[in-house]
């Protein structure tokens, strides 16, 4: 249920910039999510950003094909409306990979609750050891050295990982990093991702990359711990050069995709 204040919180920011102010309401009467709501009612905001790639046939994959094939069925000149067919790689474009994807027992992209896709968002910059290094893995340092500057990470947050890479999204041989079958693009180490389990209680992890893991990785071990352990992840997220290091809610738009383990999602931060 909504927490005292909630309604007149969220409501009162929405009316306040006039922003979507016929659904407002609406929004209002939703947001009944225990865990989401403090984030939600505690600060305002004043600009939403996408951090969303747009999904075509040309957007790299980390399986060498295109991640969407789309045919128009119908077309509003000659049936009355415009219709297209999708056939969708889940773990295509910005995507959000489930528990499920690394671990049977895990939820499937349908199961993760509403309340643990509304979050704090917090953005580790790396783009500079990155751009030195295409096989970056952030460390654990990297977060302790992000607290020393904005404080210890909220709870429930969303840890995103701003290697610079989004900005080569255009150039498939530069993003993929692809070189004899072994690819070469920043990630997050193991042991960063084995410390927020223990030390923090954190919800997800987001990457500008193909991977949660670095590209060269054999093993997968960051997948293999972070979702086992309840949590998601976001691959391909755009535009966290546009947003703060703290102080942004995330907005997680994954589809509610009965069994999918992973599945192309529209990702909003709220400023």
């Amino acid at each position: 249920m909504c927490v005292p204040g909630c309604r007149e919180a969220v409501t009162g920011a929405m009316s306040r910039r006039g922003f979507f102010k016929g659904a407002a309401a609406g929004f209002a009467a939703t947001a009944e999510f225990t865990a989401i709501t403090p984030a939600l009612a505690q600060r305002s905001f004043t600009s939403v950003i996408d951090l969303t790639h747009t999904l075509s046939p040309e957007f790299p994959t980390f399986f060498g094909i295109p991640g969407i094939a789309i045919e128009r069925r119908y077309t509003l000149k000659k049936d009355g409306a415009n219709v297209n067919w999708w056939q969708v790689l889940e773990h295509a474009g910005t995507h959000v990979d489930a528990p499920f994807h690394y671990s049977d027992a895990g939820a499937a992209a349908d199961m993760i609750a509403a309340e643990q896709l509304v979050v704090p968002l917090a953005v580790m910059d790396v783009a500079a050891k990155a751009a030195r290094n295409a096989d970056y893995a952030m460390t654990v340092q990297d977060i302790l050295d992000w607290e020393a500057q904005h404080g210890r990470l909220p709870d429930n947050c969303c840890v995103a990982m701003n290697s610079g890479w989004a900005q080569h999204v255009g150039n498939a041989a530069k993003f993929t990093g692809r070189q004899a079958n072994v690819f070469h693009f920043p990630g997050v180490s193991p042991d960063a991702a084995a410390w927020l389990i223990n030390e923090r209680r954190v919800s997800g992890l987001a990457v500008d990359t193909m991977s949660l893991d670095p590209g060269a990785s054999k093993d997968f071990k960051t997948h293999k711990l972070w979702l086992p352990s309840g949590r998601w992840g976001i691959e391909n997220i755009a535009g966290l050069d546009k947003v703060p290091p703290t102080g942004t809610t995330l907005i997680v738009g994954v589809p509610k995709v009965k069994g999918a383990s992973a599945a192309p999602s529209r990702i909003f931060a709220l400023v």
